[in-house]
């Protein structure tokens, strides 16, 4: 078994030892470690007695690797997402971060994880993407987002009017800071803090949030994932912000966005000891309030 691990620079040496004993349970299982270049090279002189090979940016993992790995929080298995694309390579994240909606195996379970993972005592839970596109192509290659794609105005400039079309015919002009278009993955990343919905990753649906509108009576609000999105901007300080997930893109010029729902899926690794709802509950402490017990 071939295994890829992925990881940004971490600030904190306290992660070291877990970083350690991710690679010390892969070597005793006898698998082939292969480490991203990025991680790899702050690696170097930090991990001990263990023998990887490098996982050049260029090489094509598609019926190569057949696991991957992200040691970090959720923006960490994001970054993956433009690695994987369309190979189908299921991933599974530890989470080094904080909440870990996506990346959601704990640093005391690393050793079960790893196990159950080499041994393929796991289920693959298959997760939409969106795409954006634009004339000009904004985002390139990259253009799909696991979580969410936001438009957004710049620091402290006015208040941006954002004009979206539903399959053709015009839904709202929504005037704020912005809006979020997610996935169900992404409704409980930025969106959830906006006031949109949280959507089961199984109900093929995209949420449209907008974030501090104007008008009081405009909602969040949920469509099929088949609806296909168009959007321009009209901004007063000539300049606004677009993101594909963690890629971020300033314009100085109006243009016209679509955002549809991906021809491919992500396989996110579900353990035999977790489920969506199981998430949720450890995540955003869901019967734990005092007056409980």
């Amino acid at each position: 078994m071939k295994i890829a691990v992925y990881g940004r620079p971490f600030n904190e040496p306290s992660v070291l030892p877990f970083i350690q004993q991710v690679f010390d349970s892969l070597a005793q299982h006898g698998v082939d470690i292969y480490v991203h270049q990025q991680l790899h090279e702050y690696l170097q002189d930090k991990l001990t007695t263990v023998q990887y090979k490098v996982l050049r940016p260029a090489e094509t993992l598609k019926g190569f690797i057949d696991i991957f790995i992200t040691l970090g929080g959720d923006g960490t298995l994001l970054d993956t997402v433009t690695l994987i694309r369309d190979s189908g390579i299921p991933v599974i994240g530890i989470n080094f971060g904080r909440l870990g909606f996506l990346a959601s195996v704990n640093k005391s379970d690393i050793t079960a994880a790893i196990h159950a993972v080499v041994n393929r005592q796991f289920t693959c839970d298959c997760r939409e993407l969106l795409t954006v596109n634009s004339n000009p192509n904004v985002f390139g290659s990259n253009n799909f987002a696991l979580n969410d794609v936001t438009i957004h105005k710049r620091d402290d400039a006015a208040m941006i009017i954002t004009h979206v079309f539903l399959n053709d015919e015009f839904l709202n002009s929504y005037w704020g800071d912005g809006i979020i278009i997610s996935t169900s993955t992404g409704s409980t990343a930025y969106s959830l803090s906006c006031g949109g919905p949280i959507i089961f990753p199984q109900s093929n649906s995209i949420v449209v949030t907008p974030v501090s509108p104007h008008n009081l009576n405009v909602r969040p609000i949920v469509i099929p994932d088949t609806s296909k999105l168009c959007f321009e901007v009209e901004s007063r300080s000539a300049n606004y912000i677009i993101s594909c997930d963690s890629r971020t893109e300033v314009l100085d010029q109006t243009v016209k966005f679509h955002v549809q729902k991906a021809d491919f899926q992500l396989n996110l690794i579900r353990l035999s000891n977790e489920s969506y709802l199981t998430t949720l509950r450890n995540k955003l402490l869901w019967g734990l309030d005092a007056r409980n017990y």
